[in-house]
């Protein structure tokens, strides 16, 4: 099987990269695409125009439809397209069937799931202790124990007040380019240590269970 991962930004490539090999092993490929932000899905299931702007949702039906087109020509070699995206302050429920109406709306089909962090990416890393402290020693366990997973809280500065010095609004005053500096930082430390079956995220056993389905 051959994986084609989009994801809304560099962090989430770089968290993928590492965890992925850990989900499947060396027999299935993939490739993990970032993109410059996560965006909106467009009216009318049509693509917004402007694509240099590399908006994750903006562009969705157009990619979903043109991964259709290309899966149909692979003959031995079965493919799929995984969308990574982070919850924020949406309806779960709304939120998906939104990108299912997407997806229904592509003719040919592309095999698709859509895995869906709560309520950002950062709730993988915080699904699990262990690599959060080989990570980063000097962890504010105060904080963590503030935590229950998958939980609306804020979740990426929960993960600062844990792990940088001075906590989230520290960082918020460097301004947003070091917020994405630091989130890049945490997808390679953290997910250099963590354990994919060993994760109490509810949403990352979701795309665990929901990759390795696909190669069985």
């Amino acid at each position: 099987m051959h994986f084609e991962v989009l994801v809304e930004d560099r962090s989430g490539k770089r968290a993928l990269e590492i965890l992925l090999p850990r989900i499947v092993d060396s027999h299935h490929t993939f490739k993990v695409i970032p993109y410059r932000g996560i965006g909106h899905l467009p009216k009318g299931l049509k693509s917004a125009s402007d694509a240099s702007k590399r908006l994750l949702l903006d562009q969705l039906p157009r990619l979903l439809r043109g991964y259709g087109r290309t899966f149909r020509g692979y003959q031995n070699f079965p493919a799929a397209v995984i969308v990574v995206c982070d919850l924020d302050d949406r309806c779960l429920k709304m939120f998906r069937q939104e990108l299912f109406d997407i997806l229904t709306a592509c003719d040919p089909r592309p095999e698709t799931r859509f895995c869906i962090a709560i309520e950002e990416g950062e709730a993988w890393f915080l699904g699990d202790y262990r690599a959060v402290e080989e990570a980063y020693r000097n962890v504010d366990w105060s904080v963590l124990r503030r935590y229950r997973n998958d939980e609306i809280c804020g979740t990426w500065e929960l993960l600062a007040d844990a792990v940088y010095h001075g906590g989230s609004e520290a960082l918020k005053r460097l301004g947003w380019q070091a917020v994405g500096k630091a989130k890049e930082a945490w997808a390679e430390n953290i997910s250099s240590h963590m354990d994919v079956d060993r994760s109490a995220s509810p949403s990352f056993q979701y795309l665990r269970e929901k990759v390795r389905a696909l190669t069985r």
